[in-house]
């Protein structure tokens, strides 16, 4: 009969079998009984309809998980079966995690944003207003990259006014998130108008530091206004949507931030010809008004009133000689009547043979106004005849 062996023994046995088996696992499970314990370790289970297992993944490991594991998520475990002696259990220790259907990076995206929406770190509310004639802007780039040239060359013809500070900063590997963070913060304590965060194309794996939450939580302390120009017009990421305001590649992150020296001076020469026209028709304006003034003034004068008292003399004399001329005239006129009048009754012309003026008490009286017994005078230029009328016959 076999001696009994201790329940350790058999333990350490199990533990040596099944570790020495179960190298390399990998299994596909749904997340339960998640814990994310203060030491930085993550203790939880997967199952599927029948069956549960407990695991575990180190600290060391978990910096490697790019997204954040959820009760009931779906995701490939690649790790090892190891015993805990003590208790004679088993767990898988997992090495890697990924979750099924889709890439880490991709979930980690999808609930970093999630996350910080839900924070206010995309609130259009509190986003900050470009300068609008920036004198001095931080780049935080990379010193070698084809960004930072891009950006000096549209910053050149578009505004050379502009004075460009170079921050060098690493913007990919595990360490970049680390120094975009410590050259933000850096960058706000420069004399500066304006942050550009950014560098050129790449994967994915490339321009995650700019998905990391340190790096978004950066760019929403920060103080100055940030623009994000990361990768090219296609890629969205973390810092785009908390940045003040997003590029589509660096270039365009200097024709967001610097105006256009050719528009402002064809705005200056159509400000000058303005300025000119304007001037010129309020010169004309005060001319106009100036000589009214000047006539008006001169209308007012004492010499225009004396001109105007001389005319007024002038005309009163004329019409004075006139009005002189007429009554003249019409004394003429009457003397020339009269004297008609009194040459037409002169006795000379009285002399005719068998004509003699009729005339009642020495007024001179046609003959269709006598009447029977009217005592008239018939008179001659030498001869004076009273008598009666004593019949009267119309002709």
């Amino acid at each position: 009969m076999n001696s009994p062996i201790s329940v350790s023994t058999l333990n350490t046995q199990i533990k040596s079998l099944l570790e020495t088996t179960f190298i390399n696992v990998y299994v596909e499970g749904e997340i339960s009984n998640l814990t994310y314990h203060n030491s930085g370790h993550i203790y939880f289970s997967i199952k599927d309809e029948n069956s549960t297992i407990s695991c575990v993944m180190f600290k060391g490991n978990t910096k490697y998980l790019k997204f954040q594991l959820e009760v009931g998520l779906k995701v490939v475990i690649t790790g090892t079966i190891t015993v805990y002696t003590p208790r004679g259990s088993y767990q898988l220790l997992c090495n890697k995690i990924e979750p099924s259907g889709q890439g880490a990076l991709a979930l980690a995206y999808e609930q970093l944003k999630a996350k910080l929406h839900a924070k206010g770190y995309f609130n259009p509310e509190i986003k900050k207003t470009l300068p609008k004639y920036p004198k001095k802007i931080a780049l935080v780039t990379s010193p070698t990259g084809a960004a930072i040239e891009d950006m000096k060359k549209v910053a050149s013809y578009r505004w050379p006014l502009v004075e460009l500070v170079l921050i060098p900063t690493l913007v990919q590997g595990d360490e970049a998130k680390f120094d975009i963070v410590s050259s933000i913060k850096f960058a706000q304590t420069l004399d500066v108008d304006l942050i550009v965060v950014g560098r050129g194309g790449g994967s994915i794996e490339d321009l995650w530091s700019f998905n990391e939450e340190i790096v978004a939580t950066a760019i929403y302390e920060c103080q100055k206004p940030i623009i994000s120009a990361v990768g090219h017009e296609i890629d969205f990421l973390i810092s785009d949507f908390v940045a003040d305001i997003r590029a589509a590649t660096p270039s365009n992150a200097m024709e967001i931030a610097l105006p256009d020296i050719n528009e402002h001076r064809i705005y200056i020469d159509t400000l000058s010809n303005d300025f000119q026209n304007r001037l010129k028709n309020q010169l004309l304006q005060k001319q106009t008004q100036l000589e009214n003034i000047t006539k008006l003034f001169e209308q007012n004068s004492l010499k225009s009133k004396f001109n105007y008292i001389q005319e007024e003399i002038s005309l009163l004399k004329k019409n004075f000689q006139i009005y002189i001329k007429n009554i003249l005239q019409m004394k003429q006129n009457s003397l020339n009547v009269l004297q008609e009048t009194y040459k037409s009754n002169h006795p000379d012309k009285k002399n005719l043979e068998g004509y003699a003026q009729v005339t009642i008490d020495n007024k001179i009286t046609k003959l269709e106004e006598l009447k029977i017994d009217d005592i008239i005078t018939l008179q001659s230029s030498k001869t004076l005849v009273y008598c009666r009328v004593t019949n009267i016959k119309k002709q």
